[in-house]
């Protein structure tokens, strides 16, 4: 999380640096149009930079996980920079809206205008040409902006339908895009402003093309048919085994891929749930927990064909401790039971601590997780959440007492894991030992 605050607060700053740069603040005092003016430019600046960045984390660029964390950390980024765009841009627009509104009510006075200068220079000329339409545009985008990020960020709205209107988003950042080159100040062209903002935009552009085009993460597709279905009825848990026709890269447990089963509901996030061993096959569990994945023991079949699009993530088990403690939340056990694989054929000696709450059992589940872990050497601590209570930081300590010497690795439920790290940081773990998968693509 460190990481991606950084990054976040570092864009903000940058581009705010920049603006302040580019354009003296209140250059008429506190007079109300000056301030509405600077106003406007600077949200201008923030809104349509944080868009394109939010854009370009969209390709999914594998380049920046290490220093962002990995995948999932890039998508909590964005999510944050989507957020921050539709604030920002509200309240771009209350400064252009209101004060029109003001001045029509008889609140403000506005003030009269020497006559616009006719420009000389054919490039310059166009432009100026081009500002009523630009804030049309600006006004119809933004309008599109509000109700498609708002649709984002509802849970309820179905994925299917997610999948389809957010696209929608990279139409409405390239007419944004159009508003913003038009109408910002000429002057910020020839400041180090200008240049940023280009680069910004020209990236932001390129991924909303693709977004369009569909070719985000093309390079890493390949083509899969599954060849296992094995259901856990009582936890709701579904094994999909698939065999790779195409070359897979292979991967780390740990890491997650995006797979597509039916082109009409798009690609969805799943953790590896198996170690690589070259041999063309991995398989995911998957728990039924929307209407799409409740759903998918009826409409996958063996024989059918699969995309699957990565792999990414950097949730790798990295450490230099002498032990480490797995916490895993429900269907959070996925990348444990990958790592458990891996570790069974190449041991580290690393001791291992694996606690699993789960409110819903599965006893051919736990079993199998069971001999996993005894392949593999690791330490399981298995929680019912109906028998046994909610695991906490207090029992995860009095079964290990060791525990200043582990780092922590969880996977589960936000919150679970946002409470284990407060407690553990309280009780003097650095927060760079807890290691925590933002599992959240939306």
């Amino acid at each position: 999380m460190k990481k991606i605050k950084l990054a976040y607060a570092g864009l903000i700053v940058l581009l705010s640096l920049l603006w302040w740069m580019a354009d003296p603040l209140l250059p008429n005092g506190y007079e109300y149009f000056a301030l509405r003016t600077a106003a406007i430019n600077y949200t201008g600046i923030i809104g349509i930079g944080v868009m394109s960045v939010g854009l370009m984390l969209a390709l999914r660029p594998v380049r920046l996980e290490p220093l962002l964390g990995g995948m999932d950390k890039a998508y909590r980024l964005h999510k944050w920079l989507g957020i921050t765009g539709l604030v920002i841009a509200v309240i771009h627009w209350l400064w252009a809206q209101g004060t029109k509104w003001a001045v029509g009510w008889g609140w403000l006075v506005k003030p009269v205008r020497s006559p616009r200068q006719e420009q000389t220079d054919p490039l310059l000329r166009f432009i100026q040409q081009q500002r009523g339409l630009a804030e049309t545009i600006g006004e119809g985008a933004f309008y599109a902006a509000v109700v498609l990020i708002v649709l984002a960020l509802v849970k309820r709205f179905p994925y299917r339908l997610f999948f389809k209107t957010h696209r929608l988003l990279a139409i409405v950042y390239l007419f944004l895009v159009f508003h913003s080159v038009m109408l910002m100040p000429i002057g910020y062209w020839m400041e180090g402003l200008g240049p940023v903002m280009a680069l910004l935009m020209a990236g932001g552009s390129v991924g909303a093309m693709m977004s369009v085009l569909r070719k985000v993460g093309h390079h890493r597709k390949v083509v899969g048919e599954i060849d296992e279905l094995l259901q856990f009825p009582d936890n709701r848990v579904l094994k999909v085994g698939i065999g790779f026709r195409d070359r897979w890269p292979g991967h780390e447990a740990g890491q997650f891929a995006f797979v597509t089963f039916d082109p009409a509901e798009g690609a969805h996030p799943f953790t590896i749930s198996s170690s690589w061993t070259g041999d063309g096959r991995l398989f995911f569990l998957i728990k039924g927990i929307g209407d799409y994945t409740e759903r998918l023991p009826e409409l996958l079949h063996i024989g059918d064909l699969v995309t699957v699009e990565g792999p990414y993530g950097r949730f790798a088990f990295a450490s230099d401790k002498p032990r480490q403690i797995w916490v895993a939340g429900g269907i959070g056990i996925t990348p444990f039971i990958a790592r458990m694989r891996s570790l069974a054929v190449e041991p580290n000696g690393r001791i291992v601590d694996l606690f699993y709450s789960t409110a819903a059992p599965d006893e051919g589940f736990i079993s199998r997780l069971q001999r996993d872990a005894k392949a593999a050497g690791v330490n399981l601590h298995v929680f019912f959440t109906k028998r046994d209570g909610r695991l906490d930081v207090s029992r995860i300590c009095t079964a290990v007492p060791e525990w200043s010497d582990a780092d922590i690795w969880f996977c589960g439920p936000a919150n679970f894991g946002q409470t284990l790290c407060e407690g553990f940081t309280a009780k003097g773990l650095a927060q760079a030992d807890f290691h925590q998968e933002l599992f959240d693509m939306r």
